[in-house]
């Protein structure tokens, strides 16, 4: 797990609530139990600062960071997808983007990885589409620097249209395997947690789990469920997800405290 990721996951599940913000010793203190030394932090704490996702902040515990409005914005929306709070209804229409791609490679791959994380998959050069509408992506765009037109689409060949549509955007049974294999990766990571383990390994665990599960933000564009096949591999890892991490937040919960007041 890098720093950079960990912080991310960090403030959106457990400081985001808090305030969004923490001293630097207290980051340090919550990383520990990843593996994650001290000057792996401060590195990866400065770079985020660098991009806009944290500020300096003076805390009675000594020096911190807190969220700028820029990453409570996103952690809201990434927050809504992980738990699904968000509307899961489907009016039929596709969000087009019609773009013109910047040309260094660097800038590409850059705004393709944003698009994706917003739910966006690749039809062919220039064109993309999503199931929902992100409300980041105007911004997200003018920001590239890209000149862009959107669209809003029905498929005229109705569900079976559409289906055939997302197929050649996403690799659709790539990402089921994906969540097949959450499944078996974190089953002996949580079955390991049992009422006598102590605050500090259950808080590691859930981070692992909640590691994993973030990274379905860029892979799983998060589908109707008419277009999805049957049996979906994600229903079943979802709802593994949320009673595993239900069961885990009480002990990681004590655990964050601890190392704030410790902080």
């Amino acid at each position: 797990m890098q720093a950079r990721s960990a912080l991310f996951d960090l403030y959106g599940d457990h400081l985001r609530q808090r305030g969004g913000r923490a001293a630097i010793a207290a980051l340090i203190r919550l990383l520990a139990p990843l593996g994650i030394a001290a000057p792996a932090v401060r590195t990866a704490v400065s770079r985020m600062v660098r991009q806009g996702w944290l500020a300096p902040v003076r805390l009675p515990a000594g020096p911190g960071y807190q969220l700028t409005p820029r990453a409570v914005r996103r952690l809201d929306e990434a927050a809504a997808r992980i738990y699904r709070t968000g509307r899961s209804s489907w009016d039929g229409h596709f969000d087009l983007l019609v773009i013109s791609a910047p040309e260094a490679r660097t800038e590409r791959d850059r705004l393709a990885a944003e698009l994706a994380f917003l739910g966006y998959g690749r039809l062919e050069t220039g064109v993309w589409l999503a199931a929902r509408p992100a409300g980041e992506v105007d911004q997200l765009l003018a920001d590239a620097g890209v000149r862009f037109e959107r669209f809003s689409a029905a498929h005229t060949g109705g569900d079976t249209g559409a289906r055939e549509l997302i197929m050649r955007a996403w690799n659709v049974p790539a990402v089921g395997a994906s969540y097949a294999g959450f499944v078996a990766q974190l089953t002996p990571v949580v079955g390991a947690i049992t009422r006598l383990t102590d605050d500090r390994t259950a808080y590691a665990a859930r981070c692992a789990l909640v590691h994993a599960w973030r990274a379905f933000l860029f892979r799983d564009p998060q589908l109707p469920a008419s277009l999805l096949p049957p049996d979906w591999p994600g229903t079943a890892a979802a709802a593994f997800f949320d009673r595993q991490a239900a069961r885990l937040r009480p002990a990681a919960d004590r655990f964050v405290d601890h190392c704030l007041r410790e902080s």
